[in-house]
């Protein structure tokens, strides 16, 4: 992990607050020796603010949180398409935007993101359920109801409650990489990455029997990223056709399965050059990329950079 300075997160409490929606960054991001973060919870003003499904919250800060932090993060809120927040929550929000904050909406909270106008012209999400509202109150932003979550570098949007976490252990393995990102799926025994999208969560007229032994497959697969694997091989340990394999792994994931086998397989590298001292030919070996040259075109493909380059951003100063 990088030295980091602490970065201030705020979780901005609007009435009608959803709980899990609050509970997710206030939990992941809370102050611990592993985490260089430091949360306040903050409303319009500290004080009581009335939630949603029964739950009250008392905030012990008011919109000076939003200057104070580097991320903001406002979780969901009922009735999102009545009404905007307050003029003065808005401001708060453009004015964090403006000096350099991040700003990330669990679920419905995308609608308050909407009202700064800071996601006009850009793509957004938000619970399926809302999604077609989103897109009629705020025609100027590009709703993809399709996916968990959509990162536009400093506004961040994700779908519903659990996504929220997605999108919490997204900023995480950017800000600190990818294993502290898994360690922090381990303590909150959630999946590390879902590539999949929120589409898979709609209810359907057909249930989809063979979910389950998708995700084993996939489960599998991880666990032999340094072997030989192809869609044929893959297709087998979910009991199907490499073609019905093929479709429902791109419908499920986003990804065709060698397109989603090789991201897991630069995951895994980039772990390795975080956590250990190996050399880029030894890693490219074990995360079945055969050479160092071939980690470094994918490598370099898919997130930018090299693999000295992230080391050398995940070690500096060590």
């Amino acid at each position: 992990m990088p030295p980091s300075r602490l970065r201030r997160v705020a979780v901005l409490v609007l009435g009608g607050a959803k709980p899990l929606d609050v509970g997710i960054p206030a939990q992941v991001f809370t102050t611990r020796a592993s985490m260089p973060y430091e949360v306040r919870v903050c409303g319009a003003a500290p004080g009581l603010v009335t939630g949603g499904d029964g739950l009250a919250y008392y905030v012990a800060h008011g919109l000076d949180a939003l200057a104070w932090a580097d991320i903001v993060f406002v979780p969901g809120y009922r009735f999102p398409d009545r009404e905007d927040p307050p003029q003065a929550v808005i401001d708060a929000l453009i004015a964090a935007h403006d000096r350099g904050a991040r700003l990330a909406a669990i679920s419905t909270g995308a609608f308050a993101l909407a009202a700064t106008g800071l996601l006009a012209g850009k793509r957004a999400t938000t619970h399926w359920h809302y999604a077609r509202a989103l897109a009629a109150r705020h025609p100027l932003v590009q709703v993809d109801e399709n996916v968990l979550f959509v990162d536009e570098g400093s506004v961040l949007t994700s779908a519903g409650a659990a996504s929220g976490i997605d999108l919490c252990l997204h900023i995480l393995r950017g800000d600190l990489g990818v294993a502290a990102s898994n360690h922090a799926a381990r303590r909150l025994v959630a999946a590390p990455y879902r590539s999949g999208g929120q589409a898979q969560y709609v209810p359907r007229s057909v249930p989809e029997p063979l979910g389950e032994r998708f995700t084993a497959a996939r489960e599998w697969a991880l666990h032999r990223l340094g072997e030989p694997l192809t869609l044929d091989t893959m297709a087998r340990q979910a009991g199907v056709s490499p073609r019905t394999f093929s479709r429902r792994f791109v419908e499920e994931t986003g990804y065709t399965p060698m397109q989603w086998v090789m991201r897991a397989r630069i995951d895994l590298a980039r772990e390795l050059l975080e956590r250990s001292q190996r050399g880029v030919e030894q890693i490219a070996a074990d995360v079945g990329l055969g050479t160092g040259a071939n980690l470094r075109l994918h490598f370099q493909r898919i997130l930018g950079t090299t693999p000295s380059e992230y080391r050398r951003t995940f070690t500096r100063g060590e």
